[in-house]
């Protein structure tokens, strides 16, 4: 039980293990991009991460989709996404639709649809039916993991995994370093300027900088193998009424899924599910996040049984895994020098200062900047937005195109010598684009071109 007991702890000694230009916290998709990119203009950078492994919720969380890089037939998010998709597309870990089925002529067509829906691969935005096939990209975890990696130790960057934030230095007004826990005790880590990539903002949050709580439904991913794809999908399309009974009764077990509850992978017969969505658990707190792994388990242990007895195609299922990280979508978000509202996503707002693109919205670089404390940016889903603006507006490609103006952004700010919060926004965009990356600068022929304040 609980208990209001108090432990003070003497002051420790903690050794500086590394010092940097830039020290990124958090391996995630956006904290890979802001460690690369700042690596790649020039600065020396050390990377911190927690687990074994890089990727955060797209290798550790298993959201093994990458969506929302779109904007009607225009891909809004390249660079460094880009070039993490063609990676694991070269080793065959990677699977998107080629341009000719994307074409508008037929990929709102029933052929189109019965190839590509089951691998997530749709825009769900959309009103029509059957929904238009879309770039978008199915990827194995592992894939991600092994490309990050191949990506920071070409860019030169220090990675320390297995380090878990602790807190932030903060001298002057300034971010100057952070201290993490490991097996070793504490260590470390100054920096000229920190990258907040956490997702749950504990960077910034330790430094006093303002943030709204936020809360959203959390997902315990899993994988199954031993799944016939071709007939779970013959019965899908053959048999429509039938299917439609047996998926609603596998979606009542789940309590809450996407459209789909299973989509497949690059690795034949395993498939991914990207649920169940369960509401009520805050992803800050020790005992939420440990009854959704049981929660979650429960349900998904019902659905294996009930698939394996009544869905053709997974007689033979098994689970391969469960997804090492908890499927957070939000917590805390930052109450930046801007706050991105709902009605500015979807309106398609323009900023004069925007550094990057979703599918169709455009984030300023102000959202990045926290108040309260310098040298420190905010790159990833903890961005400064409102809860209901980050829910539409949190998915992984447009968080990579984050870390990655936030790297260029602290390595001009090098350069020049100055904060980071008063780098030209030109200069970034113009870098953005050098490294084939769209920052939203020009705004889509669909946005409404309306300057935000």
């Amino acid at each position: 039980m609980p208990s209001s007991e108090i432990l003070t702890r003497p002051e420790t000694r903690v050794p500086v293990v590394a010092t940097a230009d830039v020290v990124v916290v958090g391996g995630g998709p956006a904290g890979i991009s802001a460690a690369v990119s700042a690596a790649r203009n020039g600065a020396q950078v050390t990377l911190v991460e927690r687990y074994p492994y890089l990727g955060g919720l797209a290798s550790g969380g298993m959201v093994l989709v990458l969506d929302d890089m779109h904007n009607d037939t225009e891909i809004s998010v390249r660079g460094l996404a880009m070039e993490i998709i063609e990676r694991m597309h070269a080793k065959g870990l990677c699977v998107y639709p080629p341009e000719a089925d994307r074409d508008p002529a037929v990929r709102m067509t029933d052929a189109m649809w019965r190839k590509w829906s089951r691998w997530g691969l749709f825009d769900f935005y959309a009103n029509n039916k059957p929904y238009p096939i879309i770039f978008s990209a199915s990827f194995d975890p592992d894939g991600f993991k092994q490309a990050s990696l191949d990506m920071v130790r070409e860019a030169g960057v220090e990675l320390r995994l297995h380090s878990w934030f602790q807190s932030t230095i903060v001298e002057d007004g300034r971010a100057a370093g952070v201290i993490v826990e490991t097996k070793e005790g504490a260590q470390a880590m100054r920096g000229s300027i920190i990258v907040d990539a956490t997702g749950d903002l504990d960077v910034a949050a330790s430094t006093g900088a303002p943030f709204a709580d936020g809360a959203y439904i959390v997902t315990t991913v899993s994988r199954m193998g031993g799944v016939d794809t071709d007939e779970a999908e013959r019965f899908q399309f053959e048999e429509p009424e039938r299917f439609a009974e047996i998926d609603r009764q596998a979606r009542r077990l789940i309590g809450g899924c996407w459209q789909h509850w299973w989509l497949k992978t690059p690795l034949p017969g395993i498939v991914w599910c990207n649920c169940p969505h369960m509401s009520g658990f805050d992803g800050l707190k020790v005992a939420d996040l440990t009854a959704a792994e049981f929660e979650g388990r429960r349900r998904m242990q019902a659905v294996l049984e009930f698939a394996r007895e009544h869905v053709p195609g997974f007689e033979r299922a098994y689970f391969v895994d469960f997804a090492p990280q908890t499927g957070v979508r939000q917590t805390r978000l930052l109450e930046g020098e801007y706050v991105v509202t709902k009605r500015d996503v979807k309106e398609r707002v323009h900023f004069h200062d925007s550094v990057c693109r979703g599918r169709d919205y455009y984030t300023p670089y102000r959202a990045l900047l926290p108040q309260g404390v310098d040298q420190l940016l905010v790159a990833g889903r903890h961005y400064s937005a409102t809860s209901q603006a980050q829910k539409i507006s949190r998915e992984i490609p447009p968080c990579m195109a984050m870390g990655e103006a936030a790297g260029i952004a602290a390595a001009q700010a090098l350069d020049a010598g100055i904060m980071v919060r008063d780098v030209d926004v030109r200069a970034i965009q113009k870098q953005m684009r050098a490294q084939g990356a769209d920052p939203g600068d020009r705004p889509a022929a669909n946005a409404l071109v309306r300057e935000a304040a």
